[in-house]
């Protein structure tokens, strides 16, 4: 809402209440010292300034060209200085100006970020970036809001600009991190990461972000280092070490990999996913029993856990426990029909039963199916590849065809 008000120097537009009072205040005051300093740096030397020539007309009708003449060399400087003076106060004027409108705006554009009205947001923010540029508070919140609001790129651009003027914040590099690992920009998330790290090494956070994103770029040395660097900060934190016991399986370190998740365990024991994953060490390791165990606990734990039907099905069938194997298989594709390595599995199952008994062609064709649908939702699968080309039905060509 704009207004008008009436001045000791003319009239103020207000926007609104706050920002007109400082609207207000700072050009009047800004206007004040500049009048000050012309009237002490004129009136020093008592030197009134007509515009007229010597023995002419004194309102200013007469000849300008001529007015030097009027004043001394000492009051020329004198009027020099104090020019100058009004431009210096009318530039400090003007950036304290916009940075207080950009603060106030600021101030808003957090109230509405506290509210989710993430489009008053995002205005008041944009507004107080272009009041003033330099502010990188401004620029952080607006990389926030857009963020919020699911406009990943436009956060990016938004928060590497409050990095560049601010680097020494920890928090706009956090978020510009966070940012760039949504986007699946590792290696940018890893330098943003490692950035916020030196100016805050015990910050728990950021050490297991930086050791997920190491994982996920299969920098596994590093990623167990930073994970254990993770440790070392919340040594009872149970999911920072069931990361580090995958980042040692992925390794082939399985008797270390065994080690971290029971301690994952002991931290917390209602971790369902992590029996699945210590079963799943086990079995490469051909312990079927004690692998059947974990995977049992696990189910018995969360029964709508597919992979860990999946996991036991694969150790029943190891164990030729076909029929219960069987059941577990479909138990994992009735809670996730999109798992490639169940429907492999089950197809598996049925594949063996068939070869113990070859007149169940049936169980050979649901077996060829189920490995068909399963490179339908995961194509690389090279040795599935190859068993559905051994063991699919031959049919031979009809003598006549309709097409080639």
């Amino acid at each position: 809402m704009r207004r008008r008000v009436d001045g000791p120097y003319g009239q103020v537009v207000q926007r609104r209440s706050a920002l007109g009072v400082i609207q207000g205040q700072t050009a009047e005051c800004s206007l004040r010292l500049a009048l000050r300093s012309w009237s002490i740096t004129l009136g020093g030397y008592g030197c009134p300034i007509p515009f007229r020539r010597p023995g002419g007309p004194a309102n200013g009708v007469g000849d300008r060209n001529n007015w030097r003449e009027a004043i001394s060399t000492r009051q020329r400087r004198a009027l020099l200085w104090a020019g100058t003076g009004l431009c210096l106060v009318a530039l400090c004027g003007g950036c304290t100006l916009g940075h207080a409108l950009a603060e106030v705006r600021l101030a808003e554009g957090e109230a509405a970020l506290a509210t989710r009205d993430l489009d008053l947001a995002l205005a008041e923010f944009q507004q107080a970036v272009k009041l003033d540029p330099h502010y990188s508070e401004a620029h952080f919140k607006l990389g926030l809001c857009h963020k919020e609001r699911g406009d990943w790129e436009l956060a990016a651009d938004a928060l590497q600009e409050a990095v560049r003027l601010n680097p020494t914040e920890m928090k706009p590099i956090f978020e510009l991190g966070e940012v760039y690992r949504f986007l699946n920009r590792m290696t940018q998330a890893i330098r943003a990461y490692l950035m916020a790290c030196d100016l805050d090494p015990r910050n728990f956070d950021l050490r297991y972000r930086l050791a997920t994103c190491y994982y996920q770029t299969g920098e596994l040395d590093r990623a167990v280092e930073s994970y254990r660097e993770a440790i070392e900060l919340e040594p009872r934190n149970a999911y920072v070490r069931s990361n580090l016991g995958a980042a040692l399986t992925a390794q082939g370190k399985t008797y270390e990999a065994i080690k971290v998740y029971k301690e994952s365990l002991e931290c917390n024991e209602a971790q369902p996913i992590v029996l699945v994953n210590l079963a799943t060490v086990y079995l490469s390791q051909e312990r079927w029993l004690t692998a059947r165990r974990a995977l049992n606990k696990a189910v018995e734990m969360d029964p709508g856990l597919a992979a860990a039907h999946e996991r036991l099905g694969y150790c029943l069938w190891r164990q030729q426990d076909y029929e219960p194997a069987a059941e577990s298989y479909r138990q994992a594709l009735e809670l996730d029909p999109k798992s490639a390595a169940a429907y492999a599995g089950y197809g598996v199952v049925l594949m063996t039963q068939y070869l113990e008994a070859p007149e169940q062609v049936e169980l050979r064709d649901e077996a060829v199916e189920a490995w068909h649908t399963s490179l339908e939702l995961n194509p690389a699968q090279t040795k599935l590849r190859e068993l559905v080309e051994k063991y699919r039905p031959k049919h031979e060509k009809p003598a006549l065809m309709l097409e080639e």
